[in-house]
């Protein structure tokens, strides 16, 4: 009996145990479970916070957007490179007196340059702030106290006046009205008459418009062309002419009475001989020269002082080959002694007189020239393409007035004249001993 109550208590001892021991593994395996559980939702939302965090990181850490770098060109003949535009360069205009350069650009605003500041290290400039828009094309007005611009999205030509302040620079004021707008292509040029008659605007249809300085239409001619390519206002201010997809440039006369009202445009005459179509042409500043240069790979110079209203046909002077591209340029000094020609970014600049290559300037810009103008004083050609103006020192101009004046003074039998001349000569040899020995420097 006392074995067996003891073996009995054993029995309930170790069942208890096992109870026990069943109990407390059962309640560490939920523990456990609901451990794991906490772990796999907790897993994605600290994943997540994670990557919250990286992406914060990362997008303060992102690097700003850089300006693309500024082209570089050099060369012994580059005056100055102005480059305070952000945009890129599509026009430039010399005013009448010589001292101003007006650019315009894509970044909404016209500079206007001293050229007295050409040579030296700071180019400042005065800024022009086009509201809501940007100019495509600018011109200066005859007593430059005034430029009328092409705005790109309005369509039409807008005009700014030039207001001395006490200091010596100019405030700009816009006038508070547009011309109408009546071309249906892409404005190519527009020109103010040295008579300040009449302004001219183009675009690359076959229109052209003549208008008054109120902006009133006087007259729209039809150039018959499928297309321009440039139309320009001659120096003079009596001519407009223009060339495009036919083989020839046309020349219209402006014509107004002695009372100073506009009565017709006339057709003048016309520049015939290229094989292919014409890109450009340009006049000297007489207007008694003009040149041209086409797709057939050629340049011409032309004698148009001729007497047109007898029906009198202008001269050819010169025929060139030469390396053109679409939309190549032309430039004519305005003393009529150098050609500039653009081929892409190129620039190439021959003596009129003789035809022969003197200077030949590679990678001027990054992108196509847009523009080519020489000065009023023969000394420096400018030229567009990017956002960079550059200068370029004239020095073909100067060999050949040099060369010029010395074949003069030859046949000059007056003392007058030859002491006249021969000081002309030295003039211009010292000026170009400057250039040359700054170029060096």
């Amino acid at each position: 009996m006392e074995f067996a109550a003891i073996f009995a208590l054993s029995l309930l001892i170790g069942a208890l145990v096992v109870l026990v021991a069943v109990a407390v593994g059962r309640q560490k395996g939920e523990l456990s479970e609901q451990n794991e559980q906490k772990k796999d939702t907790s897993a994605p939302v600290e994943e997540n916070a994670a990557k919250a965090s990286s992406k914060k990181q990362k997008h303060q850490q992102r690097p700003r957007k850089e300006k693309p770098q500024q082209h570089t060109f050099t060369h012994k003949l580059l005056a100055s490179s102005l480059k305070n535009h952000s945009g890129n360069v599509t026009c430039l205009d010399f005013s009448s007196n010589g001292k101003y350069l007006a650019s315009c650009s894509d970044d909404r605003t016209i500079r206007i340059w001293s050229t007295k500041d050409f040579l030296d290290r700071d180019h400042k400039c005065l800024r022009a702030n086009v509201e809501f828009d940007h100019a495509t094309l600018v011109r200066f007005s005859p007593d430059s106290r005034a430029f009328i611009t092409w705005l790109a999205n309005g369509e039409t030509i807008h005009i700014y006046k030039m207001i001395k302040k006490d200091d010596g620079t100019f405030s700009f004021k816009a006038a508070s009205e547009d011309f109408p707008q009546k071309h249906k292509g892409v404005a190519i040029n527009i020109g103010i008459a040295e008579t300040g008659k009449f302004i001219m605007s183009a675009s690359v249809d076959t229109t052209i418009v003549i208008w008054d300085l109120k902006g009133e239409v006087l007259a729209t001619i039809n150039t018959n062309q499928m297309t321009n390519s440039h139309v320009a206002v001659s120096p003079c201010g009596r001519f407009v002419a223009s060339c495009g997809f036919t083989p020839d440039v046309k020349v219209w006369e402006v014509c107004f009475a002695k009372s100073g009202e506009f009565k017709e445009v006339a057709r003048a005459f016309d520049l015939k001989g290229h094989s292919a179509g014409v890109y450009s042409f340009d006049f000297s500043n007489d207007s008694r020269r003009m040149v041209t240069v086409s797709k057939d790979g050629t340049w011409k110079l032309w004698d148009t002082d001729v007497e047109y209203k007898k029906k009198q046909d202008p001269y050819l002077l010169q025929t060139v080959p030469c390396q053109v591209s679409e939309g190549s340029r032309i430039a004519l000094s305005p003393d009529g002694r150098v050609v500039a020609i653009s081929n892409g970014c190129d620039l190439a600049m021959y003596s009129a007189s003789t035809g022969e290559l003197e200077e030949e300037f590679h990678g001027v810009h990054s992108k196509e020239i847009t523009d080519l103008k020489f000065d009023i004083n023969n000394r420096f050609l400018v030229s567009s393409g990017d956002r960079a103006i550059r200068v370029f020192h004239n020095v073909t101009g100067y060999r050949a007035a040099i060369q010029d004046m010395q074949t003069m003074l030859k046949k000059a039998s007056n003392d007058g004249v030859r002491q006249r001349l021969q000081q002309q000569i030295t003039d211009a040899q010292n000026a170009l001993g400057t250039v040359l020995n700054a170029t060096k420097n």
